[in-house]
């Protein structure tokens, strides 16, 4: 995973869209995100100041919004589906629907990892995710723990108790890492691979969640 120059202009641009072009457009967010509370100004706040605090919330209700949106592709697609990969076209070597989640799932965790201080989890691999990994039921409980320790990470965000370390599959350096930047560059990595997940479903005549009537 190489992403360099574009890592905050993608998140923008995911921000305003919210889903990649593969979606028809008939919503923004699932049903779920109806849940989430808009995040209301703290004492001193007006519609014209925004504190990091605020942004912070912001940020949390993307993440939540990202997640739904992976976590309900990656369960839509059939068990004896999670070996599907293209063959028309140019997609030699390409990864399968499973492995597509696995990847996913572990660069949350390498990222969040280092965004928590933490040393890189061993069995994430070359972000491939451990062997023992196979099964849709083991593949979805690795995402949703990925996505669990992603979380952790953005809610540390403003800590200034917790440790930041640079991750080797980031382009930023330790002088220029962020606990926020690496939170943002697992974002836009983990929406990257959705629009992937979005067009392995249609091929096998599954509607993603997300573009549900």
């Amino acid at each position: 995973m190489k992403l360099l120059k574009w890592i905050l202009p993608s998140l923008l641009c995911t921000a305003c869209t919210c889903v990649p072009q593969a979606q028809t457009p008939d919503r923004c967010v699932p049903d779920t995100q109806a849940a989430i509370t808009s995040p209301q100004p703290a004492a001193g706040e007006t519609d014209g100041t925004l504190s990091a605090q605020r942004e912070k919330r912001a940020l949390q209700i993307l993440f939540k919004s990202l997640q739904s949106h992976v976590v309900s592709a990656a369960d839509a697609m059939p068990a004896d589906k999670y070996g599907f990969a293209p063959t028309d076209g140019e997609f030699k070597g390409v990864r399968t629907f499973g492995q597509q989640v696995k990847h996913l799932a572990a660069t949350n965790h390498i990222l969040a990892a280092a965004a928590l201080g933490e040393e890189p989890p061993t069995d994430a691999g070359d972000e491939t995710g451990p062997e023992t990994v196979r099964t849709k039921a083991e593949i979805l409980d690795y995402l949703n723990s990925s996505f669990a320790h992603l979380g952790k990470a953005l809610d540390a965000i403003g800590d200034s108790s917790i440790a930041v370390r640079p991750s080797p599959i980031s382009p930023l350096s330790a002088t220029t890492v962020t606990r926020l930047s690496l939170v943002v560059e697992a974002l836009v990595h983990a929406f990257d691979h959705y629009g992937q997940m979005v067009e392995y479903l249609r091929m096998n005549g599954v509607v993603p969640p997300a573009s549900r009537p």
